[in-house]
């Protein structure tokens, strides 16, 4: 189920296109009481889709930063898939660091496999989060949804190696010190500084990274956003997205020697010659600018990736891998099978290579899995502002509540939805699931037998399936 951000805006009594031009956002999926986030990720069905044994798996990664428990972790609620199996070998905790706490748990996973301790299964992560804000300015760019991602041999998405920019600083501008609250403590403009530095120093850091490897193959030249066939961010509403495809752009003009300001891509731009990068980040006149510059760039290489945070809104740790998601369900039929070059994307500051989707290899079966997002988006359920608050409400009044029955509507879920039938005297959560046309009080996986990956083979990274978008089982 989602709002749509135009009824929003008149509910809300605010300035029309405030939270569609000015955020750049549509629509906004969100959760009702009976939704959590341990309901969110036991609705990612990779295992059973991918049609993989459950004792396949070697590790289970979880990044979240929606906590619900101070020590139980999201993971151990995952496991009962696992218990049909037999299968309790499976390493890998949840990582919970604002909304890096996926990567974190990708880079995890991935270093697992390539490591000695990897025993030839495969490692699966998940991102999930419910973002949601208390009534006022931050609400629209709320949001809901995981993301599951198996890695392994043979992938047709690569993490490339030696090519990554990280980039660590303490700040209070996004905080979670109410463990009685679901909701942040935001400071908006410090939040979007932060941002901004960490793309600055993350992309100097990866530029940096790419140039020496290129030095070290006999090329001489610098690396610019030319060399990106695709752009895709962690993605809090879009139009920091686009701002920051500017932002990339201000950073290879700054960088360049001898920068061409008569004519082309950087044409009128000679007045921001002599600025330097920390004192830009509340620079209306150089945002507009650049913003302006790289509006082509924005179209080509980065607009594709918006579609869920458009229509879905800010979903935290999984954000970024669903702009991943989202470019690949929006391939060009033309793209596929040319036998052109390989696809390079910039997931934030690490990069991922993409193999030519060739008819019937992984990638095109990939990408072909993720071309119905569009209609699977289509077919939510759509609330009225007014009943999105009481939704909204009601959640606020209910969260960490003992000894009671959440409410929502089991009406308003997609065949496959787990969701939250009651929580006991003890804080414990008892969950079921929605299958195709029955109400389950108990669901048993499927298990179907799958080959092991050989350890002789290359670990990599296979973003299966996405999850949901909200209330929405599309996995």
């Amino acid at each position: 189920q989602y709002v749509d951000q135009e009824e929003l805006e008149r509910f809300d009594g605010v300035e029309a296109g405030k939270y569609t031009r000015g955020l750049g956002q549509k629509q906004m999926g969100f959760c009702a009481a009976h939704e959590d986030i341990n309901s969110l990720c036991l609705t990612v069905r990779l295992v059973e889709r991918g049609r993989l044994s459950w004792d396949a798996i070697g590790r289970l990664e979880v990044g979240t930063e929606t906590v619900i428990d101070k020590s139980k972790a999201v993971k151990t609620v995952l496991m009962q898939l696992f218990h049909d199996s037999g299968n309790t070998d499976v390493e890998g905790i949840d990582t919970t660091n604002a909304c890096y706490g996926g990567t974190a748990s990708l880079f995890n996973a991935a270093a697992w496999v390539e490591s000695s301790a990897w025993d030839g299964r495969y490692a699966v992560v998940v991102c999930g989060d419910i973002a949601v804000y208390a009534t006022g300015n931050a609400r629209p760019t709320g949001g809901a949804g995981a993301i599951a991602m198996l890695v392994g041999p043979n992938a047709p998405l690569v993490l490339e190696r030696g090519l990554r920019g990280t980039h660590m600083e303490h700040a209070y501008d996004f905080y979670k010190p109410n463990l009685s609250s679901e909701y942040p403590v935001v400071d908006g403009q410090l939040s979007i500084q932060c941002y901004l530095r960490a793309l600055d120093r993350c992309y100097a850091v990866y530029r940096r990274k790419a140039q020496t490897q290129w030095q070290q193959a006999g090329i001489q030249r610098p690396f610019t956003l030319d060399d990106f066939k695709y752009i895709i961010f962690h993605s809090p509403f879009c139009k920091l997205v686009q701002k920051s495809v500017g932002r990339l752009l201000l950073n290879d003009f700054l960088a360049s020697p001898n920068p061409d300001t008569a004519s082309g891509l950087y044409k009128g731009l000679q007045s921001f010659r002599g600025v330097k990068l920390e004192d830009t980040y509340t620079s209306k006149e150089v945002e507009k600018a650049f913003q302006a510059a790289s509006q082509d760039i924005f179209n080509q290489k980065t607009k594709p990736s918006l579609l869920l945070s458009s229509r879905n809104g800010n979903m935290y740790t999984p954000s970024m891998y669903g702009c991943l998601a989202s470019l690949l369900s929006q391939w060009a039929p033309g793209e596929r099978g040319t036998g052109k070059g390989g696809q390079r994307g910039a997931v934030s500051a690490a990069i991922s290579h993409t193999r030519c989707p060739l008819p019937g290899s992984p990638l095109d079966k990939l990408v072909s899995s993720l071309a119905d997002l569009p209609t699977r988006l289509d077919a939510r359920k759509r609330v009225a502002p007014q009943d999105f608050a009481e939704i909204m409400k009601r959640r606020e009044e209910t969260h960490h509540l003992a000894d009671h029955a959440p409410h929502g509507s089991q009406a308003d879920l997609f065949p496959g939805t787990w969701y939250l039938t009651r929580v006991d005297s003890k804080y414990r959560r008892e969950y079921v699931t929605v299958l195709w046309g029955l109400l389950q009080t108990q669901f048993h996986p499927a298990i179907s037998s799958q080959h092991l990956p050989g350890s002789s083979e290359q670990g990599a990274f296979y973003p299966t399936s996405f999850a949901r978008t909200e209330a929405e089982g599309c996995s």
